[in-house]
């Protein structure tokens, strides 16, 4: 590829995540937007779950069982002349750091909104970590189908409770079963309410913002409430600032209905005019590697074991920042500062996959892996040797013993445990004294998934008990002594053979730091 095609490639690449709380129709968002795409033929709904017709982005089997997404998905698609990666990101709060490190792999992100509910905690939390990366944001107020709250109170939420300047690209015509349609202020038309089976109707404005020509809804009281709402808009709202945008200081707001797929493709034409091509991407010294670099670079964001059950694979996550990927290159792994082959890569498609041949900048990649890899590894090409600056990474706070049911089963129980924790969603610890395997996780559900993942994936029953919540505190092998260890203060040692106590609440830590006054405990390693 010359260096002008490369350019031109990388400035097609238009690469998100979707953020929400749980329920708020991100994965149906999701499956319209691949409907657009002509990815899928059909959009199923997570709630289906008699009809067996999942979302096609909820390809574990936890995922369909329980009608939740806790795996991130990456899905891609050509629409517009833009290449289209979509990241669909864990809804459940015990999943945010996949999602936290999925963030760290996007140019921009997509708030999914429930208009009845507003902004949620979960959607809170995700926001900030796109508002501390200055990332675009734009926001996809859904379920107008259903009766929900102000449109007025919803913008101004988006002010108050996150710090963001909102610009309404459209305005809901009624809502629930009194639902017209949208006002179009962005293309200055108005787009008929109508369910999904049917085609888009749209009316002309005049240049006054008045429907031109006969048509029912000027009869209706709520059209002449809208325009009274749009003038207000106009007059006391945001103005539309694309570099406010581009910096992530404003949010482009969209209304609509994922269910019905009324506005998403408005919403989505919109996003691919104002989103971003990938940027320029840090390394842990504050230097940046620009995309448009000759020389290949990408980081590993997640590792996902059995997206295939019947291949027991596992596939490390790639976001590509810099060059053009191409099947069978050699790399510089740089933890080991090893050379490995990529010769066994792949495209996603929610639960298809195929081989990927290049790929650039903006692309995500899944890399067939025998254990190279970690979260957090940095790939690339030349002589110069930098690591991406490093991703996040949470501090369990719930703790679980967990032994093999059946004792003859070792093998795939070891195999299970050494495989799932590689993922990242819970951390593994083991006994200093014993050796017995201890899980850590942020959430209860994790240690859910995991259980159900032992059994169904690795044919490995296992027992669980909790040992509640803990704080776990790393110290210098330098300084440790294993009698410092008792029953309120824990001795473990993580997956890096690295000490630490799990102390049972603050006070067990506080009398710990009285009786050793010169030890340093750290919160993180």
């Amino acid at each position: 590829m010359t260096m002008q095609e490369l350019n031109e490639a990388v400035n097609k690449r238009r690469t998100f995540a979707i953020i929400s709380h749980p329920d708020a129709g991100k994965t149906t968002i999701t499956e319209q937007l691949l409907l657009f795409g002509g990815i899928v033929r059909q959009a199923g709904t997570v709630k289906a779950k008699k009809t067996g017709n999942f979302a096609k982005s909820d390809w574990m089997e936890i995922e369909k069982k329980r009608g939740i997404s806790v795996t991130s998905s990456v899905m891609q698609f050509d629409y517009a002349g833009k290449r289209v990666n979509i990241l669909d990101t864990p809804g459940h709060e015990d999943f945010s750091e996949d999602t936290y490190r999925t963030l760290m792999a996007v140019d921009s992100a997509v708030m999914v909104i429930d208009s009845a509910k507003g902004i949620e905690p979960q959607t809170k939390k995700l926001f900030k970590i796109c508002k501390m990366r200055g990332i675009p944001i734009f926001t996809f107020i859904n379920k107008l189908d259903r009766d929900g709250r102000e449109p007025m109170d919803l913008i101004a939420e988006l002010e108050e409770v996150l710090g963001i300047e909102g610009y309404a690209m459209n305005w809901p015509i009624g809502m629930g079963k009194g639902l017209k349609g949208l006002y179009d202020i962005y293309n200055n038309r108005i787009e008929l309410y109508r369910r999904e089976d049917k085609g888009e109707t749209f009316l002309e404005l005049t240049e006054n913002g008045e429907i031109a020509g006969d048509s029912a809804l000027k009869e209706e009281s709520i059209y002449t409430q809208v325009l009274d709402e749009i003038e207000l808009i106009k007059g006391a709202g945001s103005e539309f600032d694309s570099q406010k945008i581009a910096q992530g200081e404003l949010t482009p707001v969209f209304f609509g209905s994922a269910l019905t797929n009324f506005g998403v493709k408005t919403f989505l034409d919109a996003y691919l005019q104002f989103a971003p091509a990938p940027s320029a991407h840090k390394t842990s010294t504050e230097e940046k590697i620009v995309p448009t670099s000759a020389e290949f670079s990408g980081f590993v964001f997640k590792i996902q074991a059995n997206m295939n059950p019947n291949h027991r694979d596992r596939i490390a996550f790639v976001r590509i920042c810099s060059g053009e990927f191409v099947r069978g290159m050699d790399v510089v792994l740089q933890r080991t500062g090893k050379k490995l082959r990529l010769s066994n890569s792949t495209q996603f498609m929610a639960d298809t996959r195929e081989n990927v041949e290049t790929a650039v900048a903006g692309d995500i990649i899944g890399l067939y892996d025998t254990g190279n890899f970690q979260i957090g590894d940095t790939i690339y090409t030349g002589k110069k040797d930098f690591q991406f600056e490093k991703l996040p990474q949470f501090t369990p706070e719930l703790f679980m013993r967990v032994t093999a049911k059946n004792v003859m089963k070792q093998k795939s129980f070891h195999k299970g445990i050494q495989q799932l924790v590689q993922e990242g969603a819970v951390q593994l610890y083991q006994s200093y004294s014993t050796g017995d395997y201890i899980l850590g996780a942020v959430g209860q559900l994790q240690f859910e998934v995991f259980q159900f993942r032992m059994a169904n994936e690795y044919n490995s029953e296992v027992v669980m008990t909790p040992m509640g919540q803990k704080t776990a505190r790393w110290i210098d092998p330098a300084q440790l002594d294993e009698k410092m260890s008792s029953s309120r203060n824990l001795l473990v040692k993580d997956r890096q053979g690295a000490p630490l106590f799990l102390f049972e609440n603050a006070f067990a830590e506080r009398w710990f730091k009285d009786k050793y006054p010169n030890v340093k405990l750290t919160s993180k390693l």
